[in-house]
């Protein structure tokens, strides 16, 4: 699943190329395309200028020249990709969007193969969407306050690793960066938050902004053809993971075999001589 930096590449892709256009024309080619609580149809946005792109943790919303906002969520598989004149379609387009901006006119396809991704029309609320507003700050949010995180963190009595997955505190963080983030900060994925110091939860912290920071400047992570820009290319931060995926192949810092254990239902990679459970 896309997490923090796959989503903020798409965002950035968007804010480039649709700020300033106009949607003409909206198509709902698949009936689960759009959530259940959204305000109406997303034709409903037709005539609406673009005057932004924005995003928390994993989702992300197309701002309006009205008080509503197209909210979407990539799910597993969901892309934003736009239609190049003369090339056949994605195979599992699920809207489309017909837009343009002065003379200039393009095709904007949301496709997604597993169809667990989303569309929303949505109000504003406390400046983001109201199927966002439930999800915690991410760390590059300006607003983004990390001594009181880590004492959201310290306060729980839960696997440090779950606590990672748990949106509602931090979000962005998914299985992958969660992985490399305690494997920067040597840290066990199973040990508990009580037990683990302030100083260290800081560590971790500071670890997810840096690996998620170095993911942003490649473009993500990119495993299979799932994962793409808006433009159709891949992430190449999948050649510097240390840990995530890793099973069996030597730790980059000491050698040691990285070993693969389950918590919480979710496959997590580590390395048993770096990250010992003390």
């Amino acid at each position: 699943m896309p997490e923090l930096p796959e989503v903020e590449t798409v965002r950035s892709g968007l804010s480039q190329l649709v700020v300033g256009y106009r949607i003409n024309e909206v198509q709902e080619l698949h009936p689960r395309v759009r959530k259940g609580s959204s305000l109406s149809p997303i034709s409903a946005i037709e005539g609406a200028r673009i005057i932004g792109v924005a995003r928390r943790g994993k989702y992300l919303w197309f701002e309006l020249d009205r008080p509503q906002v197209l909210a979407a969520h990539l799910g597993m598989s969901g892309q934003f990709l736009f239609h190049q004149r003369g090339r056949p379609r994605a195979k599992h387009v699920r809207a489309l969007f017909k837009i343009s901006k002065g003379g200039r006119k393009k095709e904007l396809v949301f496709n997604d193969q597993r169809t667990f991704g989303w569309l929303s029309v949505e109000e504003l609320a406390d400046g983001v969407p109201t199927s966002v507003a439930h999800i915690g700050l991410d760390p590059f949010d300006p607003r983004f306050d990390k001594p009181m995180t880590v004492r959201n963190y310290a306060r729980r009595n839960v696997k440090i690793k779950t606590a990672l997955l748990n949106q509602g505190i931090m979000s962005g963080v998914g299985n992958i960066y969660a992985d490399e983030a305690l494997w920067r900060a040597k840290v066990h994925p199973e040990v508990l938050t009580s037990d683990v110091s302030l100083k260290r939860i800081e560590l971790v912290i500071d670890s997810a902004i840096a690996v998620m920071g170095e993911a942003i400047l490649q473009g993500g992570t990119s495993f299979d053809d799932l994962y793409i820009n808006v433009n159709g290319e891949s992430g190449f931060f999948e050649q510097s993971l240390a840990a995530y995926g890793q099973t069996d192949r030597p730790c980059p810092r000491c050698g040691t075999p990285i070993k693969r254990i389950v918590v919480g239902q979710r496959s997590s990679h580590f390395c048993p001589r770096c990250q010992r459970n003390r």
